[in-house]
């Protein structure tokens, strides 16, 4: 029985060795490496250049770009590009346009000293972050039509191998760098950022190198949406079902209603609780992450300790957290896996609690760091599996920006003002709060574990 059960998970340990499936560690590294360097890495920069937590906090804002994205979703599914689109596809041209605007933008990052002009860093970093959430409509629109459902876990796992490995170094390579170039050790120096800004913005050139190689989906607009755009014509009465009026607002029916209709459609008012969960789920990692790098500054953690144990170490231990989660997910199934990376995800941030009454602790921090990151592994590929499976690809790329962008947009907001409620009450306050908003989405994923997603999902990926 015991033989059985280790060649049942072997077995399911093969998914990992698809092609498509290998294929999302370099394309999950694009997606990761803009992140953290318009919101986490950023903050630590921010923090040394002298710039208070509470600007700090609520300059973190600038993450919103990603929770708005559905805005533009639409013209990202179906609008296509000059020249691009029939060069490279619909979901290639969009990705290799928002990688040059990202490596533009960092550029005039790496240019820019934020203790002298702090609103020009700013407007770089919301270019950043507009073009980094573009680049993620259509690569999570790619991700979703590449592979059928039952690869969605691996995929989800291996993106997030990648977008991890692309955060180790926009985390732990843009610390040390910094740290090699310190003019004076222990003090602040703008040139020693700014260089290794300019480091990651060449580092955007694999993103662009991937988009050239990899194969566009073989997904067309999917048949729902030309049957939408037909009835929206014969609905048009008095205008010429071929004419230009009658053919432009059957575009925008079919790229801007349309996703949004079907999803209502086949949820009913189960819509509402699922779009709750979506929410809410991530809330507790969300809030307490814009606090992390001042709170490790503030207990006197240098560069190379944060980049060392967070930023490497860590995010290995997310990677590994994203591997089990997708093996997890083959065996027992996405709700459950989903129930467990909640309750870890909340639980984990009590040791940061622990952690803020020990002070300058390293080996406090490497036990912190393992169980918080581990346990953000797992919840995020039960999560990403759980949003593709949403899904219906013939809205996928506006589909699920809505979902991402719900994700973010609550604990995005909230945590704009954790700078100030940590001046006010101090961080172990703070990481007890944040725990504490990952109770209501225990109840929220049992809830939304009731409900028969079959009928919904069925189809909605593409079959290989």
């Amino acid at each position: 029985m015991k033989l059985d059960a280790c060649i049942g998970w072997l077995h399911a340990l093969r998914i990992y060795t698809h092609p498509r499936v290998l294929g999302m560690l370099v394309l999950g590294f694009s997606a990761g490496l803009p992140l953290l360097l318009v919101l986490g890495t950023l903050s630590f920069w921010l923090r040394e250049a002298g710039i208070d937590r509470t600007t700090i906090g609520h300059l973190s804002w600038v993450g919103l770009a990603y929770g708005f994205k559905w805005a533009w979703a639409p013209l990202v599914d179906r609008m296509p590009l000059p020249l691009l689109t029939r060069w490279l596809g619909r979901r290639r041209a969009w990705l290799f346009l928002s990688q040059l605007l990202i490596g533009g933008a960092l550029i005039g990052m790496a240019n820019t000293d934020p203790a002298g002009d702090l609103s020009r860093v700013v407007i770089f970093a919301l270019i950043v972050a507009f073009a980094s959430a573009t680049q993620d409509i259509a690569l999570d629109a790619y991700r979703i039509e590449a592979v059928a459902l039952r690869l969605q876990g691996a995929m989800a796992a291996t993106y997030q191998a990648g977008y991890r490995l692309a955060m180790i170094l926009a985390s732990a390579g843009v610390l040390w760098i910094a740290a090699a170039f310190d003019v004076s050790p222990g003090e602040y120096s703008a040139l020693s950022w700014q260089i290794a800004y300019l480091f990651m913005a060449g580092c955007m050139l694999i993103g662009v190198i991937a988009t050239l190689i990899i194969r566009e989906p073989d997904v067309p607009v999917g048949q729902s949406a030309i049957v939408d755009e037909i009835q929206v014509k014969v609905a048009l009465a008095g205008l010429h079902p071929d004419g230009l009026p009658a053919r432009l607002l059957a575009w925008l029916y079919g790229a801007m209603i349309a996703p949004f209709r079907d999803f209502i459609v086949r949820y009913g008012y189960h819509a509402l609780l699922i779009l709750a969960l979506i929410a809410m789920y991530r809330i507790s990692d969300v809030v307490m992450g814009i606090m992390s790098n001042p709170f490790y500054v503030d207990m006197g953690y240098t560069k190379d300790e944060v980049a060392t144990i967070s930023k490497v170490y860590g995010v290995l231990m997310t990677i590994l957290g994203a591997g089990i989660g997708g093996v997890l997910i083959a065996k027992t199934g996405v709700i459950r896996t989903l129930f467990l990376g909640a309750v870890l995800s909340a639980a984990t941030n009590l040791l940061f609690v622990w952690l803020a009454g020990r002070g300058h602790d390293v080996g406090g921090l490497i036990f912190t760091i393992s169980a918080d990151n581990l346990s953000a592994g797992i919840a995020s590929a039960a999560f990403v599996t759980y949003l593709s499976g949403l899904t219906h690809t013939a809205y996928s790329a506006t589909q699920y920006a809505l979902f991402s962008s719900i994700m973010l947009l609550l604990p995005k907001f909230i945590a704009g003002f954790s700078g100030e409620f940590v001046d006010a009450y101090g961080y172990a306050v703070f990481f007890t709060g944040t725990a504490l908003l990952g109770v209501p989405v225990l109840l929220l994923v049992w809830k939304v574990g009731q409900i028969d997603h079959a009928g919904s999902v069925k189809n909605n990926l593409r079959k290989e």
